[in-house]
């Protein structure tokens, strides 16, 4: 099966020809913040990190590290791609914000980044860049938290608080 019959690795349900793969082969540009944002994730999976620096904002571009962005995009096994949220990021806007969950796995370790992502459209290239990210810590859920009163996790068969609380 050719690369361009299957299926897309930005999740988005459609074939990689009709998806990301007019936007890494330079034919199309991405109308909005999501669409860009997903072609960045499809090209991590594909090791075209030539496509993550053209779409980096350029007044940042001299940060980019390519050798590292190759290592990681080649020792990780992507799983998928969930977009969150969205804010802005039509065509139109100046702005716009793409939160999402990339999962890969990567020395036999599952890894979920979580991501708010901030582009901007370039009336000038009258295109979209990736500007910025901040990760997103996921807090602790109720039902790993240990209680004051169960046994420490320790083992010593105390509680949680005489023990380790």
């Amino acid at each position: 099966m050719s690369q361009s019959e299957i299926q897309c690795p930005c999740c988005s349900g459609k074939k990689y020809a009709d998806c990301c793969q007019p936007f890494h082969k330079g034919g199309a540009l991405p109308d909005t913040a999501e669409k860009l944002m997903r072609s960045r994730y499809s090209a991590y999976v594909n090791h075209l990190i030539d496509y993550i620096e053209i779409t980096s904002d350029p007044r940042f571009r001299d940060s980019f590290d390519k050798e590292a962005a190759m290592e990681w995009s080649k020792t990780s096994e992507w799983l998928g791609l969930e977009i969150v949220a969205t804010r802005d990021g039509q065509p139109g806007d100046q702005q716009g914000e793409v939160e999402f969950k990339a999962r890969y796995q990567r020395e036999g370790k599952e890894t979920v980044h979580h991501e708010v992502s901030l582009f901007t459209f370039s009336t000038k290239e009258k295109r979209w860049f990736y500007t910025d990210g901040k990760e997103v810590l996921e807090p602790l859920r109720a039902e790993n938290r240990v209680g004051r009163n169960d046994p420490c996790p320790c083992g010593s068969g105390k509680k949680f608080k005489k023990c380790h609380g």
